[in-house]
């Protein structure tokens, strides 16, 4: 079921900033939503994700900056006149009004009197037909988010802000609220734009992610690109984690740039180095945890000649279910991660076992060694599980 028109376009954000006073809550961004897409504003609390989607809905006014739903600057609109509605966390249900009646709530207050169609269509749409009669008290958590996104929906804006709508839910039903709102996204075909602390979520959710930081965007782009091609020691750490090795760029070999580190050498793609990797100049070298792979050094001989390594010792080792946790000690990285999928265990791999940590460069990814390395962490260590 379709419930928009082909009205509206991209949120462009242009030179957008707000500051209280001394305090910049959000510097000069420019950012393009595209429409019809799942757009996800990423980061810690504090960054100004939560001031940049007021700004888009009208409930705060931007310092300076220009706001465009299409061609149209709504800058200076009211939210009620802007086509937008918002679904907060707290949702807002009327305690006194069933589900049929705070579904049905906007259509009433713009004066339709023949709301029972559309309402029925919209708790089609979110699967709540057979609560049309309870109050919000008698719904689940997730099911009272549901209402409050139909609630959002029957007016039909061309922009629906979600600002951590799944936050008070466990996180079995934050999952498969995750699911639903992908599903209900692309069912109305409008552009929702999602507000989260959740790198899971946004990841799981969004066509697009924007990752900020400190009232900037750090990044954007699709999930996997910012997850496997990070541009920031930020992005590297607060989206998953990652090892960074600081290494001195020694000489390029075909499409690789050759670095040196702790005595030994690594491999890694000249596309995927930072500009320019000049002989003598420090680059920081990122390979994922989840994409190394740990080999008792007895049986390092069996390792590919092509692969990077470092030796080490085995510090901790953290059995999660699917997969082992290890922290190796390495001359150029001292907590370096490897996570293990939990196939084949090999029993020496315990603590205080002499090891290789190896992986494949096309893998690894290169960052300026000017970053601060330890930013991302610090702020994904913050937030709220």
């Amino acid at each position: 079921m379709k419930t928009t028109t082909d009205r509206g376009g991209d949120v462009r954000l242009a030179g957008i900033s707000k500051a209280y006073g001394s305090l910049t809550a959000v510097h000069p961004l420019d950012l393009t939503v595209p429409r019809g897409s799942f757009f996800a504003l990423l980061g810690a609390s504090g960054c100004g994700k939560t001031t940049t989607l007021r700004m888009i809905a009208g409930l705060e006014e931007p310092t300076a900056g220009t706001v465009f739903l299409g061609d149209r600057d709504v800058t200076r609109l009211p939210p009620h006149k802007r086509p937008v509605n918002t679904v907060f966390q707290s949702y807002a249900l009327f305690p006194h009004l069933d589900v049929f009646e705070n579904v049905a709530f906007g259509l009433r207050r713009r004066g339709i009197r023949s709301v029972k169609k559309q309402v029925e269509e919209m708790l089609e749409l979110v699967q709540l037909g057979e609560q049309a009669r309870r109050r919000p008290h008698r719904l689940s958590g997730g099911q009272q988010q549901r209402v409050a996104v139909a609630r959002a929906l029957i007016n039909h804006p061309e922009v629906l802000l979600l600002d951590e709508p799944l936050g008070a839910l466990d996180l079995t039903l934050r999952r498969r609220m995750q699911r639903e709102l992908g599903r209900i996204q692309r069912e109305v075909g409008i552009t929702f734009i999602h507000v989260t602390h959740d790198q899971e979520e946004a990841m799981t959710m969004a066509d697009t992610v924007a990752v900020m930081n400190a009232g900037r965007v750090e990044q954007s782009g699709a999930p996997a690109d910012l997850y496997e091609n990070p541009r920031t020691t930020f992005v590297a750490d607060f989206l998953g984690s990652s090892n960074l090795i600081a290494a001195s760029v020694e000489y390029t070999s075909g499409d690789d740039v050759v670095l040196g580190a702790g005595g030994g050498r690594l491999a890694l793609p000249r596309a995927r180095c930072p500009a320019p990797a000049t002989a003598g100049s420090t680059v920081l070298v990122g390979i994922r945890p989840e994409k190394t792979a740990l080999t008792h050094v007895d049986d390092s001989g069996r390792i590919p000649a092509a692969r990077n390594r470092l030796t080490g010792r085995i510090a901790a080792a953290s059995f999660t279910g699917v997969a082992t946790q290890y922290v190796v000690d390495t001359a150029v990285c001292p907590e370096f991660e490897v996570y293990a999928q939990n196939i084949d265990r090999d029993p020496r791999l315990v603590p205080g076992a002499e090891v290789v940590v190896h992986w494949d460069p096309a893998h690894g990814f290169g960052l300026d060694a000017a970053q601060d390395t330890g930013a991302g962490a610090a702020a994904a260590a913050e937030v709220p599980a």
